[in-house]
């Protein structure tokens, strides 16, 4: 019972994240302009965000590969591929959910183990955190400007935000690096065990440091470093593109930098726990288009709603798609997450 409140507490809390982000986006909106601008937006550079997308999520796949082959070689990258979108159309509903079920889904189609699986996802999300963290850090190189729309006093903020970041970056490498010798120390909390749950801690255990194999595979840094990397410059085309879809954007000239700029600010709008960053990502770009480059308000939020919209409906169609096709049931989805989150805790 009380697991069944909690789990509905996090999920109002996350609609009531998305509703309040979504009333700060829109509150004082013109709708008959935004539908107008809408209307004038060229599709054809929207259509090109569909392969853009689609490759940088298979990309993501390929990595994953990589972190599962300590525990399984030659993984099926259509089955990787199917883990990954089914785990972020989860993750349009219910924020962090996914990240549960990818595993269980990968275990299924695969036959490895789910505890081994979640493993790599930890590892593949301090990957994320490191290559998010070193972009963050050459952005507030190159554009020290980027926090002022969102801090009162930009001067005093930045400088600590950016030593923050390269201390974060650090520390994330080090956890990548040395994060096998970090998950056996869960060892020192087995006497506190119940006896009856043991066996499973164990067995938990064994399969964590399983995943974690990778960082004994030092021959795979630079195909997961070169992949992560490409993710993120496809995440950012996936920005830029866009900017030529709206006359006023493409008469601004805005060149791949501007993207990577906004990218690592909606990137920011994705960690908050609003499902899909509905609203959150609205929120923030709009106001990093406005302010940083001045774009009126009618067109900075058709961008975000274009971009986020074109993302949003890519993943949950794929993610539908390979559901059904796997014969994935509701049922089984909602048990892999359950069986994730007790991992987890």
């Amino acid at each position: 019972m009380a697991s069944n409140i909690k789990k509905s507490v996090r999920a109002f809390f996350s609609f009531f994240l998305a509703g309040v982000f979504l009333y700060a986006a829109f509150r004082g909106t013109n709708f008959s302009d935004l539908w107008k601008s809408l209307q004038n937006v060229n599709y054809a550079w929207v259509l090109l965000l569909v392969p853009i997308h689609v490759i940088s999520h298979w990309l993501r796949a390929v990595r994953w590969a990589y972190l599962l082959a300590p525990v399984k070689k030659n993984l099926s990258y259509r089955n990787l591929f199917s883990a990954v979108m089914v785990g972020f159309m989860v993750n349009n509903i219910l924020p962090r959910v996914g990240e549960f079920v990818r595993p269980y889904v990968i275990g299924k189609l695969e036959g490895i183990s789910k505890s081994s699986a979640f493993a790599t996802v930890v590892v593949e999300r301090i990957i994320d955190m490191a290559t998010f963290m070193f972009t963050l850090c050459v952005v507030l190189f190159i554009n020290p400007n980027t926090l002022d729309p969102f801090v009162s006093d930009p001067a005093r903020v930045r400088p600590i935000f950016f030593v923050g970041s390269i201390a974060s970056l650090a520390l994330f490498v080090v956890l990548f690096l040395k994060s096998e010798s970090l998950f056996k120390l869960l060892n020192l909390f087995k006497p506190i065990v119940p006896k009856k749950h043991v066996g499973q801690f164990e067995k938990i255990v064994e399969s964590f440091l399983s995943g974690l194999g990778i960082a004994r595979m030092r021959d795979k840094f630079f195909p997961i470093i070169l992949l992560s990397l490409l993710m993120w410059v496809a995440y950012a085309l996936g920005l830029y593109v866009p900017f030529f879809a709206f006359d006023s954007l493409a008469n601004l000239n805005l060149g791949f930098g501007a993207s990577v700029i906004l990218l690592t600010i909606s990137t920011i709008a994705w960690v908050l726990p609003a499902p899909g960053a509905l609203g959150t990502y609205h929120t923030f770009l709009t106001i990093a288009l406005v302010k940083l480059y001045g774009v009126d308000s009618i067109t900075a939020l058709s961008f975000s709603i274009i971009t986020h919209e074109t993302g949003y409906i890519i993943m949950t169609v794929l993610g539908l798609y390979y559901f059904f096709k796997d014969h994935l049931k509701v049922s089984e989805v909602t048990l892999g997450a359950a069986d994730g989150k007790t991992i987890e805790l």
